[in-house]
């Protein structure tokens, strides 16, 4: 079965262009899988040795190519699935115009440009609620969320937090990125990965945003060098969260 995370070898179709030439016996990592409006199917995938592959969506040197099924053969597929690695979504968020509210984009743009574990991807969603819920409803096995959050701490601490979901509530915002409300929804659409964290910061300013004279787009001195100390705890946290889904995947196929 092609899904992400499948490893592919190229087998471009006879005739192609010069990229099919280059291509042709490379092994690849499948990104997505994508059908048009005709119905016909595409698989998009990177390059094993491109050097922006790690970089997740935000990756700034990783490309695309697309290939039909009939282009591609998957290897690898006899691996126990117990040592596959977990697929882990690292999603910066906020409103980068709100002081602080910003937090969770530098982060995520900092992580961005670092090598992470494979399976991980780090994606900057500001305030698209939305589309971040639909990306939950891909194969990721936890998500990982970085915002700034008022919790009454001294402005700067940093907390590791696990969401409560209220069943009952699912809110459509298109416009609006809270971690809570983006689960619910997500949920209502289809799933929500097994594992869920926020790694969280306390703000020092936060503006409302309601006049143009409001807004601020910078980091108060006292969050900024927050981002630097965040970085290493969500690399942290997500090492912990790759072995620990790697012993429940292992148990739970025993």
């Amino acid at each position: 079965m092609i899904r992400a995370g499948t490893r592919v070898r190229l087998l471009p179709r006879e005739g192609g262009d010069i990229f099919d030439v280059a291509l042709a016996g490379r092994t690849a990592c499948v990104h997505s899988v994508e059908e048009d409006l005709e119905g016909r199917v595409q698989v998009a995938v990177t390059l094993d040795d491109d050097p922006g592959r790690d970089l997740g969506d935000s990756r700034f040197l990783g490309h695309r190519f697309f290939f039909t099924l009939d282009e591609i053969e998957p290897i690898g597929e006899t691996q126990e699935a117990d040592e596959r690695e977990p697929r882990i979504l690292v999603a910066g968020i906020g409103n980068v115009f709100l002081g602080d509210d910003g937090f969770g984009v530098a982060v995520a743009r900092r992580l961005a440009t670092r090598a992470l574990p494979p399976g991980v991807e780090v994606g900057d969603f500001g305030i698209r609620g939305m589309d971040l819920a639909y990306a939950l409803q891909g194969e990721y096995d936890a998500v990982v969320f970085v915002d700034s959050a008022p919790r009454g701490e001294p402005p700067g601490t940093l907390s590791v937090i696990e969401p409560e979901i209220d069943p009952d509530e699912v809110v459509i915002d298109t416009h609006g990125m809270d971690p809570v409300k983006v689960l619910a929804l997500a949920r209502a659409l289809g799933r929500v990965p097994a594992r869920v964290l926020v790694v969280a910061c306390e703000p020092e300013r936060i503006v409302d945003g309601e006049h143009d004279d409001d807004l601020v787009g910078e980091l108060s001195a006292t969050v900024e060098a927050a981002v630097a100390q965040a970085v290493p705890l969500v690399e942290s946290v997500v090492e912990e969260l790759s072995a620990e889904l790697r012993t429940r995947r292992k148990a739970v196929n025993r």
